[in-house]
């Protein structure tokens, strides 16, 4: 799984305006392996006021709820007021159920399309506060902030409803993080197909990416925010009736 790279000064700007002191990514590093459970310690499950969830397995999620022949759809980063609602449409016109990964700011500042996406019937993943890529190289406390702030204000700003999964920006997943998630009930989500839409590579690039990695796994990484999100938007529409076509169903990741 690649770290994303380059073009993330549109989270710097997000994120300094709604929390100022947020310390922020200086750069990507590479992929965070997923062993070692047995060196972290257990972090504290509970957010302060809420009661717990109902755990999760810790461990990285990949594959789908609708078996062999199934498909996930992630979109990450958002939500945003000019892309998402165009995502929803297209989602809608296929009859398709996908998860959304949310940014916490971004949540925050457009409570209405989160709960767009609820009401679709779509799925909430928590990415932390402020997209950070690197914070598996930053302290315990500095992990569990990001991942709690964000798990709080998604669930305010959908009214309600809890993320479901935790999918840590670029990858940057720690045992800790995991197990931290996990006790929250929001399980660790991979993904099998990096798109790299988010490099704007061309839509016929993003659709050719999809059907060549597509054997790989089923869980499939878009984003509806941090740019120009033109090429995503038309891939999609040429993928899910494609998808559709070559005898995929679409579902959840599993849990």
């Amino acid at each position: 799984m690649a770290r994303h790279s380059g073009g993330r000064g549109w989270y710097g700007k997000v994120v300094g305006a709604a929390l100022g002191v947020m310390l922020l990514a200086t750069g990507a590093s590479v992929w965070t392996a997923q062993a070692g459970d047995a060196d972290d310690a257990a972090p504290n499950a509970t957010a302060p006021g809420k009661a717990a969830a109902e755990p999760v397995p810790a461990t990285i999620a990949h594959a789908s709820e609708k078996g062999r022949r199934g498909v996930n759809i992630t979109i990450d980063d958002g939500p945003d007021p000019q892309w998402t609602p165009q995502m929803l449409d297209l989602l809608r016109q296929y009859d398709v159920k996908a998860t959304f990964c949310m940014v916490g700011t971004q949540a925050q500042a457009h409570p209405d399309l989160v709960k767009k996406v609820v009401a679709d019937g779509h799925r909430l993943c928590d990415h932390t506060v402020s997209h950070n890529t690197a914070m598996d190289k930053d302290t315990q406390a500095y992990q569990s902030k990001q991942i709690l702030d964000a798990e709080r204000m998604i669930t305010k700003a959908s009214g309600g409803v809890r993320p479901m999964y935790y999918r840590a920006p670029g990858g940057a997943f720690t045992p800790y993080s995991r197990k931290l998630a996990a006790s929250r009930g929001m399980r660790p989500l991979g993904w099998n197909v990096d798109t790299k839409d988010f490099e704007r590579p061309g839509t016929d690039a993003i659709v050719a990416t999809v059907q060549r990695e597509l054997p790989n796994g089923p869980t499939l990484l878009f984003h509806d925010a941090g740019g120009d999100r033109t090429q995503t938007v038309e891939a999609l529409r040429r993928l899910l009736p494609w998808l559709k076509g070559q005898g995929y169903t679409f579902g959840f990741p599993v849990r």
